[in-house]
């Protein structure tokens, strides 16, 4: 009898050791995620470098941020929508239709300031994240449905809108492009932009207590509903914050390109889903944060950039991209498995 009992605590004994093992283990992941990200980013960057001597020039560089700009303001809003358990598939059909509304006023009032050529785009954005996030926390419509649906309402209202029609370069004053292509103390508008929008997102999501619900929400929905704090409400304020900087983007893409057209940014989102996914955000929702977003968007921006420069062909690149994402999601699957691990550990123990 005391045998057995003495192999059965060794053996306790034992898987206690192999738990706390890989508790370490994915808490190292975790924590050193970003790192890993940055040091694939820079490894990455020597290899073209050594393939094409033109990859680290400056205005390579320059031009990878300013493509990528648009992008990485996106990925602050998706973030916080997938942090609630949710997702938003409208963001091309908004950014469009906020795009377009902002060209067609500029045309007509070309003397008309850029700052309200922006207002009109984050307005019209702001409408339509406001109608999302009625159907998603007062209709409790699915996110994925939702969105879906608006989606094709946002693109067609874009054609509507518009008469089929373009908004080309000649149509627009050189004060709206301007928003786009120009710069201020050498540094372009668009990057300028990304960076604030950066800057005030990490203080929200951080030192606000608005932005801590944000992830209490996508943790445990039904445990931050009994603590008092107002799903419904948090789930509108993301999904009106996601509309917002649509719209915003929707006036710096068409600034940047010279050219509304009906399908603008068409599949766009997948491509800030990605930015998300490899940035750290969990799909499953309550994980994310501000420097795993922007990595993930610039290593997007980098291969984007880089892999035509080493005459990679067009399918080869989106195999590539695809196996990458695929990777950062195992990544997260596993981070994520290995933190639950943890929980049910200490509340075993």
């Amino acid at each position: 009898m005391k045998q057995t009992t003495t192999e059965s605590a060794v053996l306790q004994g034992s898987q206690i050791s192999q738990d706390k093992q890989k508790q370490s283990a994915s808490a190292m992941i975790a924590k050193f995620r970003e790192l890993g990200l940055l040091a694939f980013i820079v490894l990455l960057s020597i290899g073209v470098q050594i393939r094409n001597p033109s990859f680290l020039t400056w205005e390579n560089i320059n031009d990878i941020a300013t493509n990528t700009a648009i992008l990485s303001i996106l990925a602050v809003g998706m973030m916080l929508v997938i942090i609630t358990r949710g997702i938003d598939l409208s963001i091309g059909a908004t950014l469009a239709l906020s795009g377009m509304i902002a060209a067609l006023t500029v045309s007509h009032y070309p003397d008309l300031h850029p700052l309200l050529a922006i207002a009109v785009g984050v307005g019209i954005g702001l409408v339509c994240g406001i109608v999302l996030g009625f159907l998603v926390a007062w209709v409790n419509i699915l996110p994925i449905i939702a969105t879906l649906g608006m989606m094709n309402v946002f693109r067609g209202l874009t054609f509507e809108t518009s008469g089929g029609k373009w908004v080309s370069a000649h149509q627009m004053p050189a004060s709206f492009k301007g928003i786009a292509t120009g710069s201020l103390f050498g540094i372009n508008n668009l990057i300028l932009i990304a960076i604030v929008i950066y800057i005030v997102a990490y203080y929200f999501i951080s030192h606000t207590r608005t932005g801590r619900r944000i992830y209490a929400v996508g943790s445990n929905p039904d445990s931050a509903e009994i603590s008092g704090i107002r799903t419904g409400r948090v789930l509108w304020l993301v999904y009106t914050i996601m509309g917002g900087l649509s719209g915003l983007a929707g006036v710096l893409w068409v600034s940047k390109f010279a050219s509304a057209q009906g399908d603008t940014a068409s599949g766009y989102e997948l491509s800030v889903i990605a930015a998300c996914v490899l940035g750290g955000v969990s799909i499953a929702g309550g994980v994310g944060k501000i420097s795993g977003i922007v990595l993930g968007a610039i290593l997007l921006g980098i291969l984007n950039n880089a892999l035509p420069m080493i005459n990679v062909s067009p399918f080869w690149q989106m195999f590539i991209q695809g196996t990458i994402i695929l990777i950062a999601v195992l990544v997260n699957a596993l981070v994520k498995r290995g933190i639950d691990r943890n929980h049910l550990m200490r509340r075993k123990i």
